[in-house]
């Protein structure tokens, strides 16, 4: 199985281009060009790029189930997208963007759900279009003005107050694990936060399928981990027994 890479982020902008976007949906036209994100040292030119967003999030939803789905199976579970179930805070407007499920039904009762990920990824380094369907590398995240993934606070918030609202929806989740799935490190000021959660029981874990956003040095061992399969499958195991 696959890590996320550059390599997927290119791959989202060229199925994009050739089915169903636009590059002005995609990319901030700029005058030297189209860039994903703003390069530091440039101008938005008055444009703020809010379209691509929900596509994005369509994407990372869809790869993220078929990268765990394998786990899944081993534990004779369902990877399933979009889970609803009143009864823990997870109604249509506010579903689980993905869960181990023991039916393969988006639809859920409490007893059914095993884990649940809250999906939080982006584009995270800097791309350039070049027409007519060429996508090229330029830089990773710190060489442009965006903040992708968990390093903005909004989806971190987000991401804490859906897990909170789930946990004290009723005794149903209080023992169903919730991870936060990102692309992205976090913020220093986010570190203290995080580790104190997990030590709450409130999140099992921000996990990141992305090992290199950059060549430098980027994240504190402790409090964000790099996804491994085999790593997933024993915390589901641990977790699971209790």
């Amino acid at each position: 199985m696959k890590l996320w890479d550059n390599e997927i982020e290119k791959q989202f902008f060229i199925e994009a281009l050739k089915n169903f976007a636009s590059p002005e949906q995609l990319f901030y036209n700029l005058r030297d060009g189209h860039f994903a994100y703003v390069p530091k040292g440039k101008e938005a030119e008055g444009q703020t790029l809010q379209s691509r967003n929900s596509l994005i999030g369509q994407f990372t939803e869809k790869w993220s189930k078929t990268f765990l789905e394998p786990i899944a199976r081993s534990q004779n579970l369902f990877a399933v997208n979009s889970v609803i179930c009143e009864e823990i805070g997870l109604p249509p407007r506010s579903s689980a963007d993905l869960a181990f499920c023991t039916t393969n039904h988006t639809q859920q009762k409490p007893e059914n759900i095993k884990l649940i990920f809250e999906i939080k990824m982006s584009i995270v380094s800097n791309y350039k279009f070049i027409e007519p369907d060429k996508v090229e590398l330029i830089g990773n995240y710190k060489s442009h003005k965006g903040n992708p993934g968990l390093l903005r606070s909004d989806s971190m918030l987000k991401a804490i107050g859906k897990s909170i609202n789930i946990r004290v929806s009723g005794i149903e989740s209080a023992k169903i694990p919730i991870i936060i799935l990102g692309n992205t490190p976090i913020q220093t000021s986010y570190a203290h936060k995080v580790d104190f959660l997990k030590s709450a029981g409130v999140i099992q874990g921000f996990w990141s399928v992305n090992p290199n956003p950059t060549n430098s040095e980027y994240i504190k061992k402790l409090n964000i981990l790099v996804l491994k399969l085999s790593m997933i499958q024993r915390e589901y195991q641990n977790y699971a027994k209790n």
